[in-house]
């Protein structure tokens, strides 16, 4: 649900990056944030537990436009892989008005990508959304390396619905910001809608 902040003339948007663990979440934010110009961006902050991290930051793209003269920014959130985190997860997507989930396109990471694209489904379920209608986008990564699955199988198993999907290298940055603002106009078109 965004936020609007009347005093700054800005709507606040929550963008989530979702996955398994070591799927490329944190890598993905972490290109973003260092390619996004030091004026526009808020500062980078990392909650670190003994296996796992949840990243934050948030910036103000200059290129998106406005939306009845209010700014957007955008916040951009990481979850934890691991299961065990199940909690830390659910907090984080309380408020989401957009999805990214990153799937580990090698060929022994299918069935934690299923695992963890029900896992978002159930999440969000809990939270009152619905996956099948919140802005939502697939980025299927480590797409270079030799052991990842076709293209036509991953759809297969995580796109039945057809939602928009970007293959990805995160750390080199091939589709990071195609999958960035594949989501951004997925989420600036839904509020357009609500006013």
């Amino acid at each position: 649900m965004s936020f609007i902040n009347y005093s700054s003339r800005e709507i606040n948007c929550k963008i989530v990056y979702y996955g398994p663990g070591l799927c490329g979440k944190t890598t993905n934010l972490q290109y973003i944030y260092n390619k996004t110009a030091a004026d526009t961006k808020g500062k980078l902050i990392s909650l670190s537990t003994e296996t796992d991290r949840t990243l934050f930051f948030d910036f103000l793209p200059l290129s998106l436009g406005e939306i009845r003269g209010f700014k957007t920014r955008f916040h951009l959130y990481t979850v934890p892989g691991q299961v065990f985190y199940d909690a830390s997860r659910k907090l984080i997507l309380k408020g989401v008005d957009g999805v990214v989930f990153v799937a580990d396109s090698q060929v022994e990471r299918m069935e934690a990508n299923m695992e963890s694209f029900e896992n978002l489904r159930v999440n969000l379920a809990e939270q009152g959304y619905d996956l099948n209608k919140i802005p939502a986008v697939l980025q299927y990564n480590k797409r270079d390396l030799p052991n990842a699955v076709t293209m036509e199988e991953m759809n297969k198993m995580l796109n039945p619905r057809n939602i928009p999907e970007y293959q990805a290298v995160a750390p080199t940055g091939v589709g990071v910001f195609d999958t960035l603002k594949a989501v951004a106009k997925l989420v600036l078109t839904e509020l357009k809608k609500g006013g």
